[in-house]
């Protein structure tokens, strides 16, 4: 009895190694687009400042429940920090868990200093986050027409940019592999750059403080949506005092009007950053993931 205990304990705990098993994965091989010289250095730990070498963190699926699904995380910090453990880790720890492997993505944060255009900087390394799972899929056993994209705040704006602009490839891919999303998942996104609806600092950060009437449209993800955009869920809160609500609603009804099938929850209070004080917020995402045979 003694031995089998032992025997067990050791199971356990292997397993749960390999569950929390992580890999860290260069974004790109040889010279990063969109990139200049200089002297910023990146800094943090927990939450990213001035990324320069941005990455993925693979989170291995509970393989008891593995899918084959895979979804890229977009944590969120306003395009002026990545908080990557709080909106990245833990999140990504809660996905594994249910089979889904899963992608915490340290991108670049929109500079002058190290970018020449700083617009399509994080736009990049979402292009090549997904263009990296797609091509790797046989070798992390994902179904390749299983890949998600999930932001919080302004990983949610670039998280939806992924999904509105896949169109135009803003990084090499010979290949031609598709850089569309299968599905987006949205939490408290901040979604437009129109003045009415935007979050200010996020704007700022990434168009600029008096940015062409171009841009502002462009960068305005629900006035991108197309008939062949991928499958959403939303979820916000209506007295977020940072992203304004109506950034998820707008987004809900463009999908909406082009027939794309999107499910929305609103909860009433819980303000911006609600997932740290609402238990059990993923139930009805997981149980939207079921649904559409995104967890089977």
């Amino acid at each position: 009895m003694k031995c089998n205990s032992v025997i067990l304990k050791l199971i356990f705990l292997l397993a749960c190694s390999f569950l929390n098993a992580q890999e860290i994965i260069t974004l790109y091989e040889g010279d990063i687009p969109n990139s200049k010289p200089s002297d910023i250095q990146e800094s943090g730990e927990g939450m990213y400042r001035n990324v320069t070498n941005p990455t993925l963190e693979y989170f291995k699926p509970n393989p008891e429940k593995v899918n084959g699904s895979a979804i890229i995380l977009v944590p969120g910090g306003g395009y002026s920090v990545v908080v990557y453990q709080g909106e990245g880790v833990g999140n990504a720890k809660a996905l594994a868990e249910q089979g889904i492997a899963t992608f915490v993505l340290k991108y670049r944060l929109p500079n002058d200093e190290i970018m020449n255009d700083r617009k399509i900087g994080p736009l990049q390394d979402a292009q090549q986050a997904i263009k990296l799972v797609r091509e790797n899929a046989e070798k992390w056993n994902i179904d390749a027409s299983k890949i998600g994209i999930m932001g919080f705040s302004a990983g949610g704006h670039l998280a939806s940019s992924a999904a509105t602009h896949f169109e135009t490839s803003y990084i090499d891919n010979t290949k031609n592999t598709s850089l569309r999303p299968d599905f987006q998942i949205l939490v408290y996104p901040v979604i437009s750059m129109t003045s009415e609806l935007t979050h200010g600092g996020s704007r700022d950060a990434l168009i600029g403080k008096n940015p062409s009437e171009a841009d502002v449209k462009l960068f305005s993800n629900e006035q991108q949506v197309e008939e062949n955009t991928p499958p959403a869920y939303l979820t916000h809160t209506a007295d977020d005092t940072t992203v304004d609500v109506d950034n998820s609603i707008s987004y809900f009804e463009s999908l909406r009007h082009h027939k794309v099938d999107a499910e929305m929850h609103i909860y009433p209070k819980g303000n911006h950053g609600f997932i740290f004080r609402h238990q059990g917020w993923m139930d009805p995402l997981f149980a939207w993931l079921k649904r559409n045979n995104w967890m089977n």
